[in-house]
């Protein structure tokens, strides 16, 4: 067979739609080459993928391999494609039975060991992958995000020839642990904070309402304090909510910790931050400062000292609970539902 045809998934902020990764092998001088859109990381995976395999003692085919990365217009970056890339290849030159793998989603980066490496916004992937009951192989250093679905068709991967065991059902591989039980709350506490009755009210107020919240007041008075602390004293959040946030961090490349998943997170961005730096983008797509709050407290100190620009920018999210960035010729919408508490001087 010189057709095979295996299956991964991008990232488009917190979606990950599918793609399809169709191997053909055919005479010819031996050349490589991968279509579809790819970006520099992704056309460096044929050194990786090549050295992967021949280090594994496997035979890699001398022949002309076209890798197509379907939907064609869909941008795809990062080395999360390379097993999938791998498996296809295998498959293609009769490694592997091609049936086995057609319905599976592969997720990694290969090391030129053939080790699987991790890679970041795995969550989304596997949240979609669950909703269409696809099973998935990932890379075992994002168990601790695998951790917080039902692990039911996920499985961890750490080398190439574990996941070929697995394949030809010599050796299965395992499936990730139990998520971890809550952890304690937070290391700080609201009764931190000694006197200041008016202002601690006014923020249980605004916990309990959902309110934005603006701190005045001399330098030393404890402003910063009662805004770390406002996060403390907020619901936890609800599954759907925490699952959001994950997504997020995920995405952002930060690791979720296991048992603290359901806490709202607190972002304080410096007053020299940019504009894409709140509000995300950037030639490679990154979330921003509003997006990694979501369902938390967004901490503005010194808020005169902010760009009237960078402000503005806050407008639109504050008021629709997300922000839309173009990407290529789709719009992808990042989430940023938050709670605004900004700190000044008199």
């Amino acid at each position: 067979m010189s057709l095979a045809i295996v299956h991964s998934r991008a990232t488009l902020g917190i979606e990950a739609p599918l793609v399809t990764v169709e191997v053909h092998l055919s005479g010819g001088l031996p050349a490589f080459n991968i279509v579809g859109l790819p970006e520099t990381a992704v056309k460096e995976s044929r050194e990786r993928v090549r050295s992967a395999i021949l280090n594994a003692q496997l035979d890699f085919p001398q022949r002309r391999i076209t890798i197509n990365l379907a939907p064609a217009d869909l941008p795809k970056t990062g080395g999360r494609f390379d097993l999938a890339i791998a498996i296809g290849i295998l498959a293609a030159s009769e490694q592997v039975d091609a049936r086995r793998v057609a319905h599976t989603i592969f997720i990694g980066e290969l090391a030129l060991t053939g080790e699987v490496r991790r890679v970041n916004g795995i969550l989304p992937a596997l949240i979609a992958s669950h909703r269409e009951g696809r099973h998935c192989v990932i890379p075992a250093g994002n168990e601790a995000d695998a951790a917080l679905l039902p692990t039911a068709g996920i499985v961890l991967c750490g080398h190439l020839l574990d996941l070929l065991r697995h394949v030809r059902a010599e050796a299965l591989l395992r499936k990730p642990d139990a998520p971890a039980p809550d952890a304690p709350a937070h290391t700080l506490d609201f009764c931190d904070v000694v006197g200041q009755d008016s202002a601690k009210r006014a923020l249980v107020i605004a916990a309990a309402g959902g309110h934005n919240v603006l701190l005045r007041g001399p330098p030393g008075t404890g402003k910063t304090m009662l805004a770390s602390r406002l996060v403390t004293i907020l619901p936890p959040l609800t599954p759907e909510q925490a699952m959001e946030v994950a997504a997020i961090q995920s995405i952002a490349g930060r690791a979720n910790k296991p048992g603290a998943w359901r806490q709202p997170p607190f972002r304080a961005p410096h007053h020299t931050s940019s504009a894409i730096a709140l509000v995300g983008g950037g030639s490679t797509l990154h979330t921003g400062e509003i997006s990694l709050a979501h369902h938390g407290v967004l901490f503005l100190d010194e808020l005169p000292e902010f760009s009237a620009k960078v402000l503005e920018v806050l407008r639109e999210p504050l008021e629709a609970g997300y922000v839309q960035i173009a990407r290529a010729k789709y719009q992808v919408r990042l989430p940023a539902s938050f709670q605004l508490v900004a700190a000044c001087n008199p």
